[in-house]
């Protein structure tokens, strides 16, 4: 997997790929990320990366021509292809515009072997860049941030987790929240640890009593089945709690809808 950063900000990105799963598998050979200055495609003796908007308005917005430029000196594959899938390449602009990052995206994403990310700055990016250069506009969250590359580390990040090998454990990708429905049985996912979609559970460790606080008898008691089925249990309830829109998604099994109906009996208890 190669991951290409278009950035004014080249610097930026010595903290964040230096450390943890990105730093690793990047050492292991599992990915490699090359980061572009922007400002190495500007023709005017200033580096100008940016003006101002037709029509007024106020701030500056990223000009079109060095960033063209840029991502067209890389040996892409044509724009037409990347759109029509018919490659594993694709041109992402990190926009505020785009559609939301996801886990789902993220798996998505892992399927490829070239991500190039342009990251926005300023008030925006000429339109033409998005029209024209990158094949879809991505945002991380329902919030605006000063430029694209905290969103590009985000996404490397994230993805980087999905790529063969980058974890050592190829199960744990798996079993985190957020991660896509594995297999579902008749009686719910047939991992004992898969949040299959939903929040995770809660974890505990040593030592088994912190501070009045003890770790729930199920998890010491070597039941694997009960302790499937209290960890099920406690997805439900902190994704009903915390994010119920979650629930939308999933296909929920017999058992889940059952540990619901027990979740929801006992929320009214409370009251």
């Amino acid at each position: 997997m190669k991951f290409e950063i278009v950035t004014i900000f080249p610097d930026f990105f010595r903290g964040p790929l230096d450390y943890g799963i990105v730093r690793r598998a990047r050492e292991a050979g599992f990915i490699e990320i090359l980061i572009h200055d922007l400002r190495a495609f500007t023709t005017d003796r200033h580096k100008t990366v940016d003006d101002r908007p037709f029509g007024g308005g106020e701030g500056m917005v990223l000009k079109p021509e060095p960033l063209f430029a840029c991502v067209e000196s890389l040996g892409l594959s044509s724009r037409e292809e990347r759109v029509a899938g018919t490659t594993k390449e694709t041109v992402v602009l990190l926009s505020p515009q785009g559609r939301m990052f996801t886990q789902s995206v993220a798996e998505e994403m892992a399927q490829l072997e070239r991500i190039v990310l342009i990251c926005g700055r300023y008030e925006g990016v000429d339109e033409r860049v998005a029209e024209g250069l990158a094949d879809q506009e991505i945002s991380i969250g329902d919030y605006v941030l000063s430029g694209g590359e905290l969103g590009a580390a985000v996404m490397m990040d994230t993805i980087t987790r999905l790529v063969p090998g980058a974890l050592g454990n190829e199960a744990s990708a798996r079993q985190e929240s957020f991660s896509a429905v594995q297999k579902i049985g008749v009686d719910g996912p047939d991992s004992t640890c898969g949040s299959g979609g939903l929040l995770d559970y809660p974890h505990y460790t040593r030592p088994a009593e912190f501070r009045g606080m003890a770790v729930p008898e199920v998890l010491v008691g070597g039941n694997h089945e009960q302790i499937r089925k209290w960890r099920r249990g406690k997805a439900l309830e902190k994704t009903l709690h915390n994010r119920p829109d979650l629930l939308e998604r999933q296909p929920l099994s017999k058992e889940d809808r059952k540990l619901l109906a027990e979740i929801g009996k006992k929320d009214i208890g409370r009251e």
